[in-house]
């Protein structure tokens, strides 16, 4: 394992972050068994990093992660878990989340604890006015934080002054081939760097999306390639490569890609990627962006919806119509959303009442309530319920 040092601090940390926002699940939870075998395989082979968020898996993640984290592993890590932002109104929210915290992660202290969702300057101005600033000092003075960070979804003009508002000791961001310009994007990056913050990746694969399945058109260009490696692995080298990124997290929860991130993560050295390997990579990015409709990453950020939408489903089937140019999308589509496979309601985009609470959620700032209208137009068209009505004959009893 390649290990990266945060400037400020000289902490080492692996290359390789384990992001528990995408455990494997069973019956809709945590899958605590495998989960468990997952992280711990991690750590035994080099991974020191784990970030998890009072959010991820609905709440369930930081107090499993409390459990996975016993016999000694716990202290084999640097833990990273984020302060709510969206709930915070007073300075005694600060404390109460800390604290709950700490108890759910069954720790004295957080090793790397961000503020999340800090977007913009004027949602740093709100936590500003009720008391950031001295709840992140005495937060620190008293040992329940070691290090203060802050995640960034936001629009690039707000990033430098949020680095230059607080002593930050780093900061995360979203970054992978498709998003150089986007949000904090390249030049982000590199001030960040130049302020002395480590750098933590998240959404390093646009959560999974550059992976599996790939998109034939894209699947041609890795083919073609003298070097092969996997799309994964591909995405992850290009990041690595630079060497203002101090880990990339990836929210592993197969076997298989834990294992191959780690082999990866042993050898993917800052500024060794050839000219002709990054112009592959160029290549890719070019037909990525002719076929992508939605920039959604599947979060979850928008979940869940108040009238029952899947909302990062819809978008993840409406992408994969023009990427994979499947003839039976709207088919998939009737089956995926109609609840028959969970037993579950459905999920359509048609229930969308535009109350745009969503809008308010979403890191990516999509306009989810206009592109859900879309989508009802070119997935819920002619025959729609007859679709439905063959899902549900499909999979009956």
């Amino acid at each position: 394992m390649l290990y990266r040092t945060i400037p400020k601090t000289g902490d080492k940390l692996s290359i390789l972050g384990f992001g528990c926002m995408r455990l494997p699940e069973t019956d809709g939870h945590i899958d605590k068994e495998r989960a468990t075998q997952q992280i711990r395989y991690a750590i035994d082979h080099g991974v020191n990093y784990i970030d998890t968020a009072w959010s991820y898996h609905m709440g369930e993640s930081e107090p499993f992660l409390g459990r996975a984290l016993a016999d000694g592993y716990r202290e084999k890590v640097r833990l990273a878990t984020k302060m709510p932002s969206w709930l915070v109104t007073t300075r005694a929210d600060m404390d109460r989340f800390l604290d709950a915290q700490l108890e759910k992660l069954q720790t004295d202290h957080i090793d790397y604890y961000l503020i999340h969702v800090l977007d913009s300057t004027a949602k740093l101005a709100r936590l500003e006015a009720c008391g950031m600033t001295a709840f992140l000092n005495e937060a620190k003075k008293s040992g329940k934080i070691v290090n203060t960070g802050f995640s960034f979804h936001g629009p690039a003009e707000d990033f430098a002054p949020i680095v230059d508002a607080y002593p930050w000791e780093f900061c995360q961001i979203q970054y992978n081939i498709l998003d150089e310009q986007n949000q904090a994007g390249t030049k982000g990056l590199k001030y960040a760097a130049e302020k002395g913050l480590g750098v933590i990746i998240m959404e390093p694969l646009r959560g999974g999306n550059l992976t599996d399945p790939v998109p034939p058109a894209v699947g041609d260009i890795w083919d073609r390639s003298p070097v092969q490696r996997t799309p994964a692995e591909w995405g992850l080298r290009w990041i690595w490569n630079h060497p203002e990124v101090t880990v990339v997290l990836s929210g592993m929860n197969k076997e298989e890609h834990i294992k191959e991130n780690i082999r990866t993560a042993h050898e993917a050295y800052p500024d060794s990627l050839s000219d002709a390997e990054r112009g592959v990579i160029e290549e890719v990015t070019k037909t990525y962006r002719e076929l992508m409709k939605v920039s959604c990453t599947g979060c979850q950020y928008c979940m869940p919806c108040p009238v029952g939408v899947d909302i990062p489903l819809c978008f993840e089937l409406y992408n994969n119509k023009y990427m994979f140019r499947n003839p039976d999308a709207e088919m998939f589509y009737a089956v995926r959303l109609s609840g028959v496979l969970t037993n579950s309601p459905e999920h359509f985009a048609s229930q969308c009442v535009q109350c745009m609470e969503c809008l308010e959620k979403c890191p990516q700032h999509i306009d989810i309530p206009n592109l859900l209208e879309i989508i009802v137009k070119e997935m819920e068209g002619e025959g729609f319920k007859e679709r439905i009505k063959a899902a549900r004959d499909m999979f009956a009893d």
